[in-house]
């Protein structure tokens, strides 16, 4: 984008960000993984397929899916009414992908239990109207009777949220299968290695078992690069199996076990990130070929006509609530636009040589909210007027910036400028 720009203060300004992402990368170097050189240019023919056959799309395309999907991961959108807890981060797996070392308090939660009984009265005393609720870990199951409390406690305080249980699945059993359905759990999420081989049928089976018993049971894994046609048979027998869904979950890099992952010659996706930034998520960053594949299997399962939910959920996807709830209902300048495609605050900018022209074209139309930034050599205003700027050969600046909370002061953080032109600009779909 930046070679597109012809004034030469928009480049300089520009050029602010571009050092910033290139700082990022050769940080993520630094650790010794390889980042794509590769575009990934089949991706827009694939959503354009997927688009014809008639798959859904959801938040700007970040969220993908086809037949059902969970009331959850709506709610995961905005993050409003939702909340997330474990007992522990405690796990008698060990997976080369986990992205818990990267939790707060993650070693103190190896060997400690959270007060969630504590948690679930300070929600209930807060006032706070729920909708969803996820237990998730860690391995919870390795607290069988707390987690079993956790729901008898939580639907007692919040009886008509939406309670879901997220396993590897190896310490289920029929007997807790039948505590869960008395406590009322709502949605159980199961997660599978393909690695684990003749153990995943014993997971398989106890997947056909909890139908039995809980209303909405899903697997949600990501979707390692490689491993198409053995996601295809997994898909398939699951459809045969009448559970609800399958979340396919973009493939991240945890930022440790980086033998592990050059072992597998996994390279990182590029750009990593649509807007770089501090994202809550713990996940990492996205490895190359995961979305590919993800979306390859959501048409295999159009193609094939089968009755599962699947759902492709984007890394990006894991960030919007965040985003959202930074920005909405924020007190703004009425320079700024809140997005409601992707939450990020907008504003217009123009640069250099151009400001004088813009000037005197807000003044025959009577446009008075703008600012001028010396230090930077910039006009900004609101997106809203970018349209009158038609036939001005005028190259604008969209900035997308974030509220952050800094010492109990609120600051507008920009992130990224991109460049747009008055002539294509479609404020509708901003």
């Amino acid at each position: 984008m930046t070679s597109e720009i012809k004034n030469p203060s928009f480049q300089e300004y520009v050029n602010i960000y571009s050092k910033v992402e290139e700082n990022f990368l050769n940080q993520v170097k630094a650790s010794d993984i390889e980042i794509s050189q590769t575009p990934e240019l089949e991706l827009d023919k694939k959503l354009l397929t997927l688009k014809q056959k008639g798959a859904n799309f959801r938040n700007e395309g970040k969220s993908i899916y086809v037949n059902w999907l969970s009331s959850a991961c709506e709610a995961c959108k905005k993050g409003v009414g939702s909340v997330t807890s474990y007992i522990s981060l405690m796990c008698h797996r060990n997976c080369y992908y986990c992205f818990n070392p990267n939790q707060e308090d993650y070693e103190h939660y190896q060997e400690h239990k959270r007060d969630y009984l504590l948690e679930i009265q300070q929600l209930y005393t807060s006032g706070q109207v729920l909708t969803h609720c996820a237990l998730t870990g860690g391995e919870p199951l390795l607290h069988k009777e707390d987690t079993i409390d956790f729901f008898k406690n939580f639907g007692e305080k919040f009886p008509n949220t939406h309670t879901r249980l997220y396993t590897s699945g190896d310490l289920l059993d029929e007997e807790i299968l039948q505590e869960l359905k008395k406590a009322g759990l709502s949605e159980i999420r199961f997660s599978i290695k393909l690695e684990d081989g003749e153990e995943q049928k014993k997971i398989l089976g106890k997947i056909a078992l909890a139908t039995e018993y809980i209303p909405n049971v899903m697997v949600e894994m990501p979707v390692i690069p490689g491993t198409l046609s053995e996601m295809k048979e997994l898909i398939l027998e699951l459809n045969t199996l009448g559970v609800s869904g399958i979340n396919l979950l973009e493939f991240c890099f945890p930022f440790h076990n980086v033998e592990e992952f050059k072992k597998r010659s996994f390279q990182i996706k590029n750009p990593p990130y649509k807007v770089l930034y501090n994202y809550w998520y713990a996940g990492g960053l996205p490895v190359s070929g995961s979305e590919s594949e993800c979306l390859d299997l959501l048409e295999f399962t159009l193609d094939n006509k089968l009755l599962i939910g699947v759902h492709y959920c984007s890394l990006e996807n894991k960030h919007t609530g965040q985003i959202y709830q930074q920005n909405h209902n924020q007190s703004i300048s009425d320079l700024t636009y809140f997005s409601s495609k992707d939450f990020f605050l907008k504003t217009a900018k123009v640069f250099g040589d151009d400001i004088p022209q813009v000037l005197k074209k807000f003044k025959k139309k009577n446009i008075t909210r703008y600012s001028i930034n010396k230090d930077h050599n910039f006009l900004e205003f609101n997106i809203k007027d970018i349209p009158k700027l038609k036939n001005m050969d005028i190259e604008v600046g969209l900035s997308s910036s974030i509220i952050e909370n800094r010492e109990g002061n609120k600051y507008l953080r920009e992130l990224k400028v991109d460049l747009v032109h008055p002539e294509t600009f479609d404020f509708k779909a901003i």
